[in-house]
């Protein structure tokens, strides 16, 4: 019998003072990935990935992008449960700031641009993630980049 798990996460970038698009990426050992973890009981997906957000990395307050919603479905085999059936939601969010405090699940993280991100990550749910992620933000990343170039010096 299949058991069916259910988290939620983040795509998290910054905005570069140069004005590219960094994507949070985090070690989780053997692996690559993204901030995320289950949904508990009584939250919705975002609220979900709000909480894991801010327990894994310690990160608050994302600035979340309308519209993005990507969800992945995948099998793994636990020694204990068997076969499950494993279901993410992601949501696209904007951090103000790169000061990252990593929980114990991880050994690492770096703030990467887009290509590098995608060769960072290793499954290729999290690459596919990526990709659409960075596809919503391609109009958006231009506006960035505008508006910072023509901000300027401030006085």
């Amino acid at each position: 019998m299949t058991r069916n798990e259910r988290s939620a996460g983040f795509i998290a970038y910054h905005v570069a003072p140069s004005g590219g698009i960094e994507y949070l990426t985090l070690n989780y050992g053997r692996h690559w990935d993204f901030p995320k973890g289950h949904v508990e009981s009584g939250e919705d997906d975002l609220a979900a990935a709000i909480r894991e957000l801010r327990e894994e990395t310690g990160l608050t307050d994302p600035r979340v992008v309308p519209g993005f919603r990507h969800e992945i479905v995948y099998y793994f085999r636990d020694r204990r449960k068997g076969l499950i059936r494993k279901t993410v939601v992601f949501f696209l969010a904007e951090m103000s700031g790169r000061d990252v405090a990593l929980s114990h699940e991880h050994v690492g993280f770096e703030f990467l641009p887009f290509e590098q991100a995608l060769k960072r990550v290793t499954y290729p749910t999290a690459k596919a993630v990526l990709k659409a992620a960075h596809e919503h933000l391609s109009p958006a990343g231009s506006a960035h980049a505008a508006a910072g170039a023509a901000a300027g010096p401030t006085d």
